[in-house]
């Protein structure tokens, strides 16, 4: 069992092409169905961060916690919001920040040397997001940090065996989409005990349109 190619530069074409004509650009879903997965044992849990070869349109929101010339770099480089530690502390406890923080922010990139303290404060309201903060080092190219996060799809097995992201928006080529769906069940495929055989069936659709089966 393989992922055609060209079945799925295919499948991707027909998806936009049913969609549901709107005035912005429409994102493009992967729906991926399992089978033969014992939901109740833990090596059954997948979540993962994929980055993609290419950004899946708009760009979700990147908080960065760090404190001096990091913060400051992080600042200039486009972060849309930066935390220091001062700021970081007073969240202590505070529910409602912390609530609005991780519905807000979609992407955490933490000073490695701060990983402590964000996982005493906002551990509880991060993990069970799969948005713990990816640690760096105070010396890292954080323009570059920050880019590579906005590639990054979190991909997390639940209660059923689903798995579902964006990987991408109407207004991209479909080779592009073609090439994030290929990494994402690429990856996927290195996780599962019988790889490709696990998977029942890949959909993709825009969200104002038809699911299209993919082939495998």
């Amino acid at each position: 069992m393989s992922l055609d190619a060209k079945a799925l530069l295919e499948s991707v074409k027909e998806a936009k092409s049913k969609a549901e004509k709107r005035k912005f650009s429409q994102s493009v879903e992967l729906i991926i169905n399992l089978r033969d997965i014992d939901m109740k044992k833990p090596e059954s849990k997948i979540q993962e961060s994929i980055e993609l070869p290419h950004p899946v349109g708009k760009q979700g929101k990147v908080c960065v916690i760090a404190s001096g010339e990091l913060a400051l770099r992080a600042k200039r480089a486009g972060a849309d919001l930066v935390i220091e530690r001062a700021d970081l502390e007073t969240l202590a406890g505070d529910k409602k920040r912390q609530k609005t923080l991780v519905n807000e922010y979609e992407y955490f990139i933490s000073e490695a040397p701060l990983m402590p303290i964000v996982g005493r404060v906002l551990g509880a309201v991060l993990g069970p997001k799969g948005r713990m903060p990816t640690p760096v080092p105070p010396n890292v190219d954080i323009a570059g940090a920050i880019e590579k996060q906005r590639k990054i799809v979190q991909v997390r097995l639940r209660a059923q065996p689903i798995l579902q992201c964006r990987i991408g928006t109407e207004d991209m080529t479909d080779e592009q989409i073609a090439e994030n769906i290929e990494v994402v069940v690429r990856r996927l495929e290195g996780k599962l005990k019988r790889g490709l055989r696990n998977i029942r069936s890949i959909v993709v659709k825009a969200s104002m349109g038809p699911p299209v089966r993919l082939k495998i």
